[in-house]
């Protein structure tokens, strides 16, 4: 999974109609905007520090962060204070993402990694990034629980089992089960939890995903909009899992940071006031462009088990020292040990 994303990402733009799939961003600016505010409400009650490290993890064009970054204009303070610092390993991404932000006044980095962003307070967004992370996968079988590997089957992949099974995962209940173990975010979860309290501020998450546990085989693929076998095209296609939100609560909670959420993004952004926004943008709009705000706001925010108000989630995780954040509670599971 990670060696196909490593050549998915680094060999073009996978955004938009003519590539595989459409993120939250590039469907309206009122996304960015609101995210944008949340995050001048979010550095107010941190007591507006100076030295803020504004980052995105897998930015895609740079979208979210121009829109975050107009709104938060009613605040020139936090502007002032800030540098933008984008985490993002894909070549042509990057080139994109500086045409977008090439007029904004804010200092813009690039990083290959979260741990190569400058000491300091973060406020920290990452929408539809934890997904594209690549999982290992266990599958119960009468031996154990034993890990999925990608091998030959003559010229075509195909999935096999390790004979030998893994240990440390305990004893399955149910033959057929499958576990999704997602090191790479636990890694990288532990690392920003402990960063932010170190150095203090807050991590925004937004993705597909649950609150687990659960067990289930999750690994999806996308090309042109459509589902296509994970194994099929190598390298060609969108591979992505779906996020344990709960892992990551506890992970965080673990660290002493307090955990806001999980809610869904149509409650969240409703919280946020997208409604209120989207009146607003009509009220200076044609009517071509009403209703494509209407679509905007409608797709968003949508219910049910496909809708992207729904199927997408969202959880904050801050310093224990911020009480309280807009469109969130705090999580028992956080508050218990905080």
């Amino acid at each position: 999974m990670g060696l196909c994303l490593t050549h998915y990402y680094a060999t073009r733009d996978p955004l938009g109609q003519a590539g595989d799939f459409t993120t939250a961003p590039e469907i309206s600016q009122m996304f960015g905007e609101l995210i944008g505010l949340w995050m001048l409400d979010i550095w107010n009650g941190m007591g507006r520090p100076s030295g803020l490290r504004l980052v995105e993890l897998g930015p895609g064009r740079g979208t979210l962060m121009a829109d975050l970054l107009r709104a938060a204009r009613l605040l020139p303070d936090f502007l002032a204070n800030a540098s933008v610092h984008l985490v993002e390993t894909s070549p042509v991404l990057r080139e994109r993402q500086q045409v977008t932000l090439s007029k904004t006044a804010v200092p813009v980095t690039w990083h290959d990694r979260l741990e190569d962003v400058p000491d300091g307070p973060i406020l920290l967004v990452a929408n539809e990034f934890f997904d594209a992370l690549p999982v290992r996968q266990f599958l119960a079988t009468e031996r154990g629980w034993c890990e999925r590997f990608v091998g030959l089957d003559g010229e075509a992949l195909t999935f096999g089992l390790n004979p030998e099974p893994e240990t440390s995962l305990g004893a399955p209940i149910r033959r057929g089960d499958v576990l999704e173990w997602p090191s790479a975010t636990i890694s990288l979860i532990q690392h920003l939890t402990r960063r932010l309290a170190q150095r203090g501020g807050t991590a925004l998450i937004i993705d597909y995903g649950y609150w687990g546990p659960a067990f289930g085989d999750t690994l999806q693929a996308l090309k042109g909009h459509a589902s296509v076998d994970p194994l099929a095209e190598a390298g060609e296609a969108d591979l992505t899992t779906h996020v344990d939100f709960h892992r990551l609560a506890e992970i965080a909670a673990g660290e002493q940071i307090r955990v806001h959420g999980m809610t869904t993004q149509g409650d969240f952004l409703e919280a946020l006031g997208i409604a209120a926004r989207a009146t607003a943008l009509k009220q200076r709009a044609t009517p071509d462009q009403a209703d494509a705000i209407d679509r905007a706001l409608a797709r968003l925010t949508e219910r049910g088990p496909k809708g992207m108000g729904e199927l997408f989630k969202v959880l904050a995780l801050t310093h224990p020292d911020l009480p309280a954040v807009p469109g969130l509670a705090i999580h028992p599971l956080s508050s218990a040990r905080t």
